[in-house]
């Protein structure tokens, strides 16, 4: 599954292929990329990651692009076919302790709280914008995803305890399923 977006400020492509290994990211943002093979591995599903910066400002354009991207990619990758919807994880990295929850409704909201400071940065990636990257990634794939640090510590590993959570939750959610799981019949 391919999507690109092209703005005056970025060029994206993603290219999603559930159940491969390999994720290979590509951003002016190195903590974004380590990010973005974090959640898609954890995701169990493979793909590749380009960002191109037009114009330079910060990394607010890109991480926020990305995530728009590839919230359409992981849309499409699952349309036409049930899935299980939901997907919910916990996950610790060393003193970190992070929870994730996903509904792949269509009703797409973020509830974020990695309880860090916003100006935090972590290889070029500022913790707003980590949190703002997941409220962009539900409202192209249309979710409603709840993210939430239960315990902090290094601002690398809560951030990447978050995703790796998240990515887990998606991958659940995402996974294929023999019923629709709504007692209306539809999602």
């Amino acid at each position: 599954m391919a999507v690109s977006r092209e703005t005056l400020e970025t060029r994206i492509r993603v290219f999603l292929e559930e159940g491969a290994i390999g994720v290979k990211a590509e951003t002016p943002i190195p903590m974004l990329n380590h990010l973005l093979k974090t959640l898609l591995f954890y995701a169990g599903i493979g793909g590749e990651v380009y960002a191109e910066e037009v114009y330079r400002v910060d990394d607010h354009h890109v991480a926020e692009d990305v995530a728009l991207v590839l919230g359409e990619a992981l849309r499409r990758l699952t349309a036409g076919r049930t899935i299980a919807r939901y997907g919910w994880s916990i996950v610790p990295m060393d003193e970190s302790l992070c929870l994730a929850a996903v509904d792949v409704s269509n009703r797409p909201g973020a509830w974020v709280e990695l309880g860090l400071q916003p100006w935090d940065v972590v290889g070029g990636l500022r913790a707003e914008n980590a949190e703002h990257f997941i409220a962009s990634l539900a409202s192209t794939l249309r979710a409603t995803i709840h993210v939430k640090a239960l315990r902090t510590g290094n601002t690398h590993h809560t951030i990447e305890a978050c995703f790796k959570a998240l990515g887990m939750a998606l991958g659940q959610a995402l996974r294929g399923s023999s019923r629709v799981m709504s007692i209306k019949g539809v999602v």
